[in-house]
């Protein structure tokens, strides 16, 4: 009897990162006892609904000599929050940008975007390029500097009982 290979069997396959070799997938695949067509059905399948997110790589930005780490923070207008916000997100520096709600009276940002740089200085002049974009829209900053790397991992399945 052959084993059915479950959506939570290839999330399990995939959670620690894809091998390296010149055929990721293709091994993934193999080593499930799928084709590699199948394979990629099956999580285009479980992105389209929702399952998972996404597919991506989580480098260490400090082996990558990004040594100065910000996470720059904005009180930008909620009437321009989501048009300036995409245009924050979609610079070539900032590696991730989201909206969150306010916590009035002690915290009154509600953009934030990550920058990293080989100094702070770097980091300082990316953060000046955000308020330049900002502009009047922009009521407020800071910025939050890394100390060290914290978690790096999605959700981590454990493979079943057989």
């Amino acid at each position: 009897m052959t084993h059915q290979v479950s959506d939570r069997d290839i999330i399990t396959a995939l959670q620690a990162g894809l091998p390296l070799v010149p055929a990721p997938y293709a091994a993934v695949a193999e080593g499930l006892g799928i084709d590699e067509a199948d394979l990629m059905t099956r999580i285009a399948a479980m992105k389209s609904s929702g399952v998972i997110r996404r597919i991506a790589a989580a480098p260490n930005h400090y082996k990558l000599g990004m040594i100065a780490n910000g996470m720059t923070v904005w009180d930008v207008d909620d009437a321009r929050i989501t048009e300036l916000g995409a245009i924050i997100g979609a610079l070539p520096f900032v590696t991730h940008s989201y909206e969150r709600p306010r916590a009035l009276p002690d915290w009154p940002y509600n953009l934030f975007a990550m920058v990293h740089g080989s100094s702070d200085a770097e980091v300082e002049e990316k953060r000046n390029q955000i308020a330049a974009i900002l502009g009047d829209a922009c009521r407020g900053r800071d910025i939050l500097y890394s100390t060290r790397i914290l978690k790096k991992t999605g959700l981590r399945l454990r493979k079943k009982e057989a």
